[in-house]
């Protein structure tokens, strides 16, 4: 009964963290790109046994940066054109491509989510600029020192 009390715990802190659990994500890469989880696993730089642990929730986070900032990745990629047509050689490009990379992770490189939090920035920067065109302007701006920022601003400037 404890290792499930456990497992709930984590799985509410991946929420919190992540945006939804950590497996549920995992679930929708592998068959995204028709991998093992294994497979999965060694693309992201994470042994097999960690990411099931991850998975299931009997481990909380993501340890590594650069593992999330991979998985990250390949989730950005889910929607291109090659890994969409599904096939074979562009899925196993996109994963090798994905494995050889040497990700730094920083204010910048890791995007905004979704979180309660944000709503609450989102609606101070709207309130903060009335004009929505102000907002695309401002964007603009941020665009080439802070794309995450500008990222949020052009959000702010959306019905959330």
């Amino acid at each position: 009964m404890e290792e499930q009390k456990v497992v709930q715990r984590n799985l509410a802190l991946q929420r919190e963290w992540y945006g939804e659990p950590l497996g549920d994500r995992v679930r929708r890469l592998v068959v995204a790109f028709d991998v093992s989880q294994a497979n999965l696993a060694e693309v992201l730089g994470i042994s097999a046994p960690m990411l099931s642990q991850v998975m299931s929730g009997r481990r909380a986070k993501i340890g590594n940066p650069a593992v999330l900032a991979r998985m990250i990745m390949l989730e950005r990629k889910v929607l291109t054109p090659e890994v969409v047509s599904g096939e074979r050689e562009a899925l196993h490009g996109v994963l090798e491509e994905v494995r050889q990379s040497r990700p730094t992770v920083g204010r910048d490189s890791v995007p905004v989510g979704s979180s309660p939090d944000d709503a609450v920035v989102l609606t101070v920067l709207k309130e903060a600029i009335e004009e929505d065109g102000d907002l695309d302007k401002a964007a603009r701006l941020l665009d080439d020192d802070f794309p995450a920022l500008a990222d949020l601003v052009r959000r702010a400037g959306e019905d959330f």
